[in-house]
């Protein structure tokens, strides 16, 4: 619901919010409560010491205040239990309850203090009295501190600057107000980035990041009046439909024929290309995903490259920073020191880690590009408006992502300029090239290719989970005949893009806006269908039957989530973030028979791998493993444990009929 108004203000938490936290209080209060009432009744005439009487005092009073405290918390638990998400009308009571707890608040804290100078003074009394007390004094400070740290968590600093409520706009002095309410939103994500990346520097690039993801942020949150919890209300509900429509609708839907021969043998092909060259991709991350690939005997293997000073071997290879990461490439990589024409990791804002390797197995130049692992790789990522590509070649609409272009352009300058491509086609003329990464190292090699193609013709890459608002329509189709793409069940990078995080908003707006269970039942439910399974949730929502169509407009319940001039339903689609696709093929790896609801790797699973349209990735996938499938550790043993099944598997009939393509 939108966001609870107290003392003329906004706050980033809603009046049906406070069942768990309060049933939490609730419960510390009553053993509270029930443990002064045993002190005071087994010892009170014990309190005939000196200073006793003013500690009997303390702890009546201190029942006293329990008490009151007990009984309002327990209001506010009943009255926060009450409605729904988008009818708070049955809680219209929690402000002055609220109010009233609060004003409990100040009684506590003084005589929290009164009971601490008390304590102090050394009261001359039973040993285990004084403990007691003391106890009591100390649990005090922590509830009182606890309240506080909650006060601040909840304060929405543009609370003060909300409009009057939802609505359209209709004068100047009420654009004005949206104005001024988008450039404060804008300026204090700014300054949110800045200090969660205080320790990034500051350059030209990185200052133009910081005002990218501020306004890419503040332009995503600042149209909907959610709270933290809706929005987790609201995921919950969306992944219980979508495994209620899967459940009922897939197999209606999906149009599916056996490929020929020739698809088959092409998707073998490019499975045991990816195979190994997902090792290249997992090389560029460097000792950290070794180590955590290999946690017992990892730090062993490469620890050495981390004592030693260079060797002899290290000035055959060009780069900097190496630092522990070679050891760690080699051990994956299976190569030598003399394979490696350059390994870099040096790392800033649109500036990416990326390594340079003789493959003399498939006789390639392989160039692969680090994936997101530092602060200044999240601000490319974010950095998400569209920018124009010069590429050379007759298209309308040749543009890709800013931040990931920006960062593959270093890469080819660093190529290119530095002459580390023609030192190693020296060595090897007649090797081909390979562009690989993961997630954005899959983008930027992505987009690295577009721009080596001119003057290597037979530039090929293997792009491991890559992000889906990167190319143009027009660059999507182009690269479809050097590109393959490949995505791990439902991970969600390969369908993330400014459109489909708006689209994903929509259908959390319109599914909270059909619920009629208030958000507590909600939530508990969807812990326990995420955690062990079960039916999923079958209230309704716009996903339901056929009228898509006539949804296009905001329900009424949604009128109360959205905040005024809400671009959210515009038919205008902003020119600064464009629909954006994946790049080239896409081979979509699929678990067989009910996925594992645990988040770890299960060995005894099955997989299918088959030819997928980019349309399949257009919606977001709620699931537990939405981030999970999209970890490069887990991609390659799904990869190695498909390309073996499938080898094993040649002769057999069902295997040949397990890929296929959606049309």
């Amino acid at each position: 619901m939108p966001g609870l108004v107290l003392f003329g203000r906004r706050w980033a938490i809603a009046s049906d919010d406070l069942v768990f936290p309060g049933f939490f209080e609730l419960f510390l209060r009553v053993l509270w409560w029930v443990g002064v009432l045993a002190l005071y009744l087994q010892h009170r005439r014990q309190l005939d010491c000196m200073g006793g009487t003013l500690l009997s005092t303390y702890l009546v009073v201190l029942m006293v205040l329990l008490t009151v405290v007990i009984f309002t918390m327990a209001a506010i638990v009943h009255v926060s239990m009450r409605g729904t998400i988008c009818n708070p009308g049955p809680r219209k009571s929690m402000p002055k309850l609220l109010y009233i707890r609060l004003a409990l608040f100040l009684p506590e804290v003084v005589w929290a203090a009164v009971g601490a100078i008390w304590v102090s003074q050394g009261v001359q009394c039973n040993r285990t009295v004084v403990i007691g007390i003391i106890a009591t004094v100390v649990v005090s400070w922590i509830i009182i501190v606890s309240t506080t740290v909650t006060i601040f968590v909840v304060f929405d600093p543009l609370g003060g600057k909300m409009g009057p409520g939802p609505g359209p706009l209709h004068s100047q002095d009420s654009s004005q107000l949206l104005s001024g309410l988008r450039t404060a939103a804008t300026s204090l994500w700014e300054t949110r980035v800045k200090l969660l990346c205080c320790c990034v520097g500051e350059d030209e690039h990185t200052r133009a990041a910081f005002s990218s993801t501020a306004e890419l942020l503040s332009t995503y949150f600042s149209d909907t009046d959610l709270v933290p919890s809706d929005i987790a209300a609201g995921l919950t509900l969306l992944h219980q439909q979508q495994d209620n429509i899967r459940n009922t609708q897939e197999p209606n839907e999906v149009i599916s024929h056996i490929p020929g021969s020739s698809q088959e043998a092409d998707l073998d092909a490019q499975l045991e290309n990816c195979r190994h060259y997902m090792q290249f991709a997992a090389a560029a991350y460097g000792w950290p995903l070794y180590i955590y690939r290999n946690p017992f005997t990892g730090l062993c293997k490469v620890g050495g490259d981390c004592c030693r000073s260079q060797t002899t071997e290290y000035d055959l290879v060009g780069g900097e920073q190496l630092h522990c990461h070679f050891g760690s490439i080699l051990q994956t990589t299976g190569l030598q020191y003399r394979d490696f024409i350059h390994v870099s990791f040096h790392d800033k804002v649109y500036e990416l880690p990326f390594l340079v390797a003789l493959d003399h197995r498939k006789e390639s130049v392989v160039v692969a590009v680090r994936g997101t692992m530092s602060l200044q790789d999240i601000l490319t990522d974010l950095s998400a408006e569209s920018e124009i590509l010069d590429l050379g070649l007759e298209m309308q609409d040749c543009f890709a992502h800013k931040g990931i272009s920006q960062a593959a352009r270093y890469v080819y300058r660093r190529l290119m300029d530095d002459g580390i491509l023609s030192q190693a086609f020296s060595v090897a003329p007649e090797y081909r090239l390979v562009l690989v990464g993961h997630s954005l190292g899959a983008g930027a090699a992505a987009l690295l290719a577009l721009m080596l193609r001119r003057a290597y013709p037979q530039v090929h890459c293997y792009a491991f989970s890559p992000p889906r608002g990167l190319l143009s329509k027009s660059l999507y189709e182009y690269s479809k005949s050097f590109t393959v793409s490949l995505v791990l069940g439902k991970d969600v990078i390969p369908r993330l893009s400014v459109t489909n995080m708006e689209d994903l908003k929509r259908s959390v707006l319109r599914v909270i806006a059909h619920c009629n269970k208030p958000k507590y039942k909600i939530l508990l439910h969807g812990c326990w269908y995420e955690l062990f399974g079960g039916n999923p949730d079958n209230s309704p929502t716009e996903l339901d039957g056929g009228h898509q169509a006539n949804l296009t407009q905001p329900l009424l319940g949604e009128q109360s989530l959205l905040t005024q001039g809400s671009p959210a339903y515009s038919d205008d689609s902003p020119t600064k973030y464009p629909p954006l696709y994946p790049p080239g093929r896409i081979i979509h790896l699929q678990e067989e028979g009910p996925s594992s609801r645990w988040l770890c790797y299960c060995p005894s699973a099955q997989y299918s791998a088959r030819w997928s349209h980019e349309a399949e990735f257009s919606r977001i996938l709620i699931g537990p493993k939405m981030l999970t499938d999209h970890m490069p550790d887990i991609l390659m043993r799904a990869l190695d444990r498909l390309v073996a099944d499938r080898a094993a598997c040649v002769s057999c009939p069902a295997q040949g009929a397990s890929p296929e393509e959606e049309v």
